[in-house]
Formats: C-alpha cells, sequence, structure tokens
C-alpha cells in the first residue's frame, strides 16, 4: 500500500474509484430512504419522529469518522511530512464540518418533540457542539495566512489536540447523566435496535460513507489543480 502514499498514484487509484463511489452512493441512498421512510416500523413511544434518526445518525457517525481520518493524517503529516495527507485532512474537514452540522440540526429538529426544546446543555449534545468548532477552528487556521503551508502545522495540532474530545463524544451518555438516549448501536452487547430499524440505518450510514468519499476525491482534484496554479504562478513570477 505504500505505493499509493504518492500523490499522483493515489488520485489515479481514487477516479477509478469515483464512478464507484457515485453509483454505490445512489443505490444504497435510494434503498436507505425506501425503508427508512416506507418499511421501517414506527416507534411504539415516538411514532414517525423516529424516522429522524436516519438521517441525524449517520451523521453523527461521519462527523466523528471524518474527524478521525483528519486528525491521523494531520499526525502524519506533522511526523512524516506527507503532502498526501495534509491534503486529505484540509479536504476532508469541511465535509466533516458539514456533518456535523447535520447532526446537530437533525438533533434540535428530534429533540423538540422528544424533549420540548431544540437544545439543551447535555454531555453529548455539548461535546459535539466543540468538535463543530474544532472543524470551524481547523479550517480557519488553514486559512489564515497567505501562504496556505504556514497554517498546516497549527491547524494539524489543533485536530490532533481535539482528538480527546472523541472518546468523551462516545462514553459521555456512560459517564453522565444526560437526556440523550444510551449506546443503542455500538454495544459490547450488540445492538438494542429492532432489526427493522437497524437495517435501513445502515444502509443510510454507507450512503453517507460513500458520499464523504465522492466529496473527498471531488475535492481532492480542486487541490491538486489549486497546487498546479500556485506553481505555475511562482514559475511564472520568478
Amino acid at each position: 500500500m505504500h505505493k499509493f502514499a504518492n500523490p499522483t498514484k493515489f488520485m489515479k487509484v481514487a477516479n477509478a474509484l469515483f464512478p464507484v463511489f457515485c453509483i454505490g452512493f445512489i443505490g444504497l441512498l435510494s434503498a436507505g430512504l425506501y425503508y427508512s421512510l416506507l418499511n421501517s416500523p414506527e416507534d411504539y413511544q415516538q411514532g414517525h419522529t423516529v424516522r429522524i434518526m436516519y438521517v441525524h445518525v449517520p451523521a453523527a457517525y461521519m462527523a466523528v469518522m471524518i474527524y478521525a481520518v483528519m486528525a491521523s493524517c494531520a499526525a502524519s503529516s506533522l511526523i512524516w511530512k506527507h503532502p498526501l495527507a495534509d491534503l486529505i485532512a484540509r479536504s476532508s474537514a469541511p465535509i466533516g464540518a458539514a456533518f456535523t452540522f447535520l447532526c446537530l440540526a437533525s438533533g434540535a429538529f428530534w429533540g423538540k418533540p422528544m424533549w420540548g426544546t431544540w437544545w439543551v446543555w447535555d454531555a453529548r449534545l455539548t461535546s459535539v457542539l466543540i468538535m463543530f468548532f474544532l472543524y470551524m477552528g481547523y479550517i480557519a487556521l488553514l486559512n489564515a495566512f497567505d501562504d496556505p503551508q504556514r497554517g498546516v502545522k497549527p491547524a494539524a495540532i489543533l485536530a490532533l489536540v481535539g482528538v480527546v474530545n472523541l472518546p468523551i463524544i462516545k462514553f459521555s451518555v456512560d459517564w453522565w447523566n444526560t437526556l440523550h438516549q444510551p449506546a443503542s448501536i455500538i454495544r459490547l452487547d450488540g445492538p438494542t435496535i429492532d432489526g427493522g430499524m437497524l437495517t435501513p440505518l445502515y444502509i443510510m450510514m454507507g450512503a453517507f460513507t460513500l458520499f464523504y468519499l465522492m466529496l473527498l476525491v471531488i475535492r481532492l482534484r480542486a487541490e491538486f489543480a489549486a497546487a498546479r496554479i500556485r506553481t505555475i504562478r511562482i514559475l511564472g513570477e520568478g
């Protein structure tokens, strides 16, 4: 796999897989929407409101997963100075921030009928909000300098510092008494959700993952194009 660390070789593979990501995303999203909206049971307490889960939970999963990817790439960038790791982290940050915002917004729409309020300073909600600010801080640091490379190191350090928030997000519902429901999917004793709800939930999580990979390839193409333009300008000025 080391040969794919070369940005040019990596993009050849990514571009070849891009149509697979697109077709897979359309297929899984179509199936996920059908099963989640039309073929999954109502919750005995929440009724049809529970269908917000099919957007909220995958968005939360993607927000955490993308931050973990971004932080891993930031570590690789700091330790091995690898340009591809920096580009993946830079390209992933806005996508992860968007998923985090979607998680917070859909959670608010879900919380209003269930809790009677749009927002509470619950441990899970607050830690996810902190992650959103970490995403925005990372993006701001990358764009704080005229030379994009000057912002790479401080942004990478911020991403690594923010990793401590990930276990807090995961275990906050176990460590503190919160309004947010406890873990029901990733558990040592297995999921506690009804199979009729779990299947479309997994399908939507797969669709969201492929959507991320699609956007990542598109953003990496843009980053490579921007890098070439900067190189041409520097050579032209020289």
